[in-house]
């Protein structure tokens, strides 16, 4: 089975930043394979914007170089890549000055949609936006789309918020979270909402817990400077973690529309309770085998950012009263693996006979890698010798199910594809992002006056101990981090 493409309108998707590395590893290889799909009309074009001294054509060829890199097996195999190429346009602009922006305003189109990605720094989100409406490139119908970090605290993110809605209506933002692009994510939804079978259950009287982890495998060799001004509360728990906990938690909205969706995720994040210290575990790994620690790898023998978190969070609302969450997420962790669990109450009452590591329903959303869908069930073990039971699994893997072609490869793909298309529904929405700032900030002012350093892990393990006794403190446990290579 191939999912259907459904080609978007024509437009001009202008990328300030477009020789950065975002850009090049996922924006552009992201609209290639749209492009080869059949989803980007032909009256689609695409305008990098950019300081660097570039012409159309060696704009081209690095865009070739960054496919063929990053894309190699689509770029190789494809006999579109040139057409492709020749939607590619080229601008040098200048966002703190006024040079190229009159150029790039007479390359704009009136009568296609009008996109802005600013893959920049959030420093340069106001300014940006100043000039395009100053310059009169923007439009009331103009899409604008913004990256992460959006803030880096309640104050950062308001001001972030005014600099944006001076120039633009809220209904013309899109802040990207590329977890919510991904097909695991989206189907959560439709999970729940399109399936009667499981919005009986979705509540505290038979589910027992839920995990969402988010673990990684690597380090953060290379990007240690900018990630230890951060860390992994700010970096994935505010913003990619909170976003997993608030579809999953969340009241079902009246209809599928963008302001619905995002009115009931909010509603999840301001019924959230404040998180207690002896219900956090924070973590920072250390050497081991030869490789650096991560204080090495930031460049700071003495820095106290965390690089693992785990929490248990409570939400104050009659759905999910007596059902904790627990979150946790890491760098140079057993292996790369994004999923939510949803664990199940036992039956009230077990006929059979007691089975030592009984499990038990869980029904596990895989985010990556293998997106997909597992139900844990109880069955009897095949065989004379009485009633033993045994556990086994209903496993849907997508790409096996719905097949591989037409579906994104990454989660931009379909992200962008959503912003010209002017569906909001996967963005973020400016109060959701101050709401979960002003959540997570009392966690982290609590941190930094405490100066209590992150406990020490291993690479390759699962965390700190305190993470385990966290959730043995409940009588429970964490899944599993499988091995699984870095990809």
């Amino acid at each position: 089975m191939v999912s259907r493409v459904i080609p978007v309108d024509p437009f001009d998707l202008v990328i300030f930043g477009a020789t950065g590395d975002l850009a090049r590893r996922k924006i552009l290889p992201g609209l290639f394979h749209r492009f080869t799909v059949g989803q980007m009309p032909e009256g689609a074009r695409i305008v990098g914007a950019a300081r660097s001294e570039l012409d159309a054509d060696s704009f081209r060829k690095m865009i070739r170089d960054s496919l063929l890199e990053f894309a190699p097996k689509l770029a190789q195999e494809s006999a579109a890549l040139e057409q492709f190429l020749a939607m590619v346009h080229y601008m040098r602009v200048d966002a703190a000055g006024d040079a190229g922006w009159s150029g790039l305003k007479d390359l704009m189109r009136d009568d296609v949609v009008r996109a802005f990605y600013l893959s920049v720094s959030p420093s340069l989100f106001g300014t940006i936006g100043g000039k395009l409406h100053d310059h009169g490139i923007a439009t009331a119908e103009s899409r604008i789309v913004v990256e992460k970090p959006f803030g880096h605290d309640l104050e950062t993110a308001q001001v972030l918020n005014a600099d944006l809605r001076a120039n633009f209506d809220e209904s013309q933002i899109y802040r990207i979270d590329h977890y919510l692009g991904k097909e695991t994510v989206q189907n959560l939804m439709a999970l729940r909402f399109a399936n009667a079978l499981w919005e009986p259950l979705w509540n505290s009287t038979h589910i027992d817990h839920v995990q969402i982890t988010v673990s990684e495998s690597l380090g953060v060799e290379g990007r240690g400077e900018y990630y230890d001004k951060s860390g992994a509360m700010r970096d994935m728990v505010q913003n990619h973690l909170m976003q997993l906990l608030c579809l999953t938690a969340m009241e079902p909205p009246s209809r599928f529309d963008p302001n619905a969706v995002r009115d009931e995720k909010v509603k999840v994040i301001e019924a959230l309770e404040p998180v207690v210290q002896k219900d956090i575990a924070r973590g920072q790994y250390r050497a081991a085998q030869g490789e650096g620690s991560y204080c090495d790898h930031a460049g700071d023998p003495d820095s106290r950012t965390e690089s693992f978190v785990a929490m248990k969070v409570k939400i104050a609302n009659w759905r999910w009263a007596g059902t904790p969450f627990y979150l946790r997420t890491g760098k140079k962790l057993r292996g790369r693996s994004s999923e939510i669990a949803v664990i199940f109450r036992d039956p009230p009452h077990m006929i059979f006979p007691a089975m030592e590591g009984h499990k038990g329903n869980a029904l596990i959303i895989r985010l990556q890698p293998d997106e997909g869908i597992t139900l844990r069930n109880t069955i009897k073990d095949p065989g004379p010798g009485g009633m033993r039971l045994a556990e086994v699994s209903l496993d849907m893997t997508f790409a096996d199910a719905l097949g591989e072609q037409a579906t994104p490869q990454d989660a931009y793909e379909r992200l962008i594809m959503d912003v010209i298309r002017g569906d909001q529904t996967l963005f973020m929405r400016g109060d959701e992002v101050e709401a979960a700032w002003a959540w997570a900030d009392p966690i982290i002012h609590g941190w930094e006056e405490t100066r209590q350093p992150p406990y020490p892990y291993d690479p390759g393990s699962s965390g700190p101990e305190e993470a385990l006794m966290l959730m043995h403190r409940d009588g429970r446990r964490w899944r599993e981090i499988t091995r699984k290579d870095e990809t």
